[in-house]
């Protein structure tokens, strides 16, 4: 506060008192007698007499601006400022009920918005992560605990993911694998919806935050960076393929998020010992290719030398040709020489896959196991089924069935018949309780949407994480739900095969089922025992 201001005739006193938006001003010369005649008023003052008032007026017209409004408490402290009539504070009054008026509106606006708010359900559930600005990590565990302790709020997250579960980190929404991005997403959705409506986890409401990478790992880094430090989730679930994994699992670990049900078989998130943070779902590719090699060399009576495998030239592709390798060596006993026909991520080039098949003219390869993305599959499908009318044409789950059973009935009934594709969950076409409940959220929260393998495996990883959430209890955070899904035994969601992990044993199931495509595009279960 700043001192008195003195005055012509060095008394202080006085000034003390005058409005703080004036003690500044210089008083006018012609008004300084006026005020030192004038003691400063108390709120037990009199008011001068009528004549006077007339007097002051005057005197005030000519050296304050009407244009300054002071409050009622300046009245009182500064005898200069004489009240104001009645009738202006009848307007003042009306002008304050109004805004008051204004700010109910808008109050009960905002109130209907959060009661009938439809929860917002955006990649890969969103969980709470612990605050990161210079925290140590005791401090933010705890943070955490107070924030999912508290009621559901907008900025109280509920699990995330998405994922942002977390989140859904890394999901090819725009490109050309972006069909299985936008259903992994759609899977994981309808899951929430119904918990959600349910009355949520312990009251809380789950969301999903979702990304988009073009399934390009050059974009997957920044998507992570997103999730962490701008939506603040500390789990991600569904993360889409493995070249996209190879980015997002080491900085998912940096940070000890929980990295959930990624969509992708690959044995690099399925370390031995496991890593903490990492949880699987679904059967590795290693099984998935050790299935078809199984039913192609005992069921087919196929050579395992004249099976090939056309794979996209990255991790993914890795992956699957590793798998399909440690089986035939498996078979014969010895390092196989098998012939691998690539193409590149993100392309339908596979003009130099089919030049490399046509040269292996000695002993002619009989079976192609596909380790692709849809698209490039029906393309290479269409490029050499008429060259090889018996071939025998299989892929791993993560092609996208429903796409590439679409791609190839637009190519015609001749490239889609006997087609088959290992899957992870139970054919969409079935009966199962778990089908119908799956089918059932489609039509009620995504009404139009067909039924397809890469979402019903968004929907079913889903339940296992809320399977395990509900067992975790209404107190969270990422070590807690850690140590409950390292003890999660015997989860039923209505597989037929019990969801269980472990403290060795981070991946949930190890069925595999085979399906087949029909002259009508539409998948038969296929025993590959």
């Amino acid at each position: 506060m700043s001192g008195p201001v003195r005055n012509d005739s060095g008394n202080d006193e006085f000034r003390e008192y005058v409005p703080r938006r004036y003690r500044q001003q210089v008083v006018p010369e012609q008004l300084a007698p006026e005020l030192e005649r004038q003691p400063y008023v108390s709120s037990a003052s009199t008011v001068p007499a009528s004549a006077e008032l007339d007097r002051m007026r005057r005197t005030r017209s000519d050296h304050v601006s009407r244009s300054d409004h002071v409050s009622r408490s300046d009245q009182v402290l500064w005898p200069d400022v004489i009240p104001e009539p009645l009738e202006a504070h009848g307007d003042r009054f009306l002008a304050l009920l109004g805004r008051v008026g204004l700010v109910v509106g808008l109050a009960a606006v905002v109130a209907l918005l959060l009661v009938f708010r439809k929860p917002i359900l955006d990649p890969v559930m969103e969980t709470v992560r612990p605050l990161v600005n210079g925290d140590s990590q005791s401090n933010q565990t705890s943070k955490i605990a107070e924030r999912m302790a508290a009621p559901e709020t907008t900025a109280n997250r509920a699990l995330v993911a998405g994922p942002a579960v977390a989140a859904l980190p890394a999901a090819p929404l725009t490109g050309p694998a972006k069909e299985l991005g936008l259903n992994i997403k759609l899977g994981i959705e309808a899951a929430f919806n119904v918990a959600n409506a349910n009355g949520g986890v312990y009251g809380r409401q789950l969301r999903l935050v979702a990304v988009d990478d073009g399934y390009e790992p050059a974009r997957t880094a920044a998507t992570m960076k997103q999730l962490y430090e701008r939506d603040q989730v500390f789990g991600v679930i569904g993360n889409v393929g493995t070249p996209t994994a190879v980015v997002a699992l080491p900085y998912a670990l940096d940070r000890k998020m929980l990295f959930f049900g990624a969509f992708t078989g690959a044995d690099l998130l399925r370390n031995d010992p496991p890593d903490r943070y990492v949880f699987n779902y679904r059967a590795s590719y290693a099984e998935e290719t050790a299935a078809v090699v199984n039913y192609l060399v005992k069921v087919k009576h196929i050579a395992p030398d004249q099976i090939a495998v056309f794979a996209q030239q990255d991790s993914y592709g890795d992956a699957g040709f590793a798998g399909v390798a440690k089986a035939v060596r498996a078979l014969r006993g010895d390092d196989a020489t098998i012939l691998r026909l690539n193409y590149q991520r993100n392309t339908i080039d596979v003009d130099d896959a089919v030049t490399q098949l046509l040269q292996r003219r000695r002993n002619p390869i009989k079976a192609v196991i596909m380790v692709p993305t849809y698209r490039a599959a029906a393309k290479f499908i269409e490029k050499t089924r008429d060259l090889y009318p018996d071939m025998i044409y299989t892929s791993v789950s993560f092609v996208g069935s429903t796409a590439l059973a679409d791609e190839l009935m637009l190519l015609g009934k001749k490239y889609a018949t006997g087609v088959i594709v290992t899957q992870v969950v139970p054919a969409v076409d079935g009966h199962s309780s778990l089908v119908l409940n799956y089918k059932s959220a489609l039509a009620k929260y995504f009404p139009g949407q067909e039924p397809d393998y890469v979402s019903f495996e968004g929907y079913v990883e889903a339940n296992v994480l809320i399977g395990a959430l509900q067992r975790n209890g209404p107190q969270l955070d990422t070590e807690k739900l850690v140590d409950t899904l390292e003890n999660l035994r015997d989860l039923d969601v209505g597989l037929g095969t019990p969801v269980t992990f472990g403290g060795s044993e981070h991946q949930g199931v190890h069925k595999v089922w085979g399906t087949q495509l029909d002259p009508n595009g539409h998948y038969q279960p296929l025993d590959l025992q």
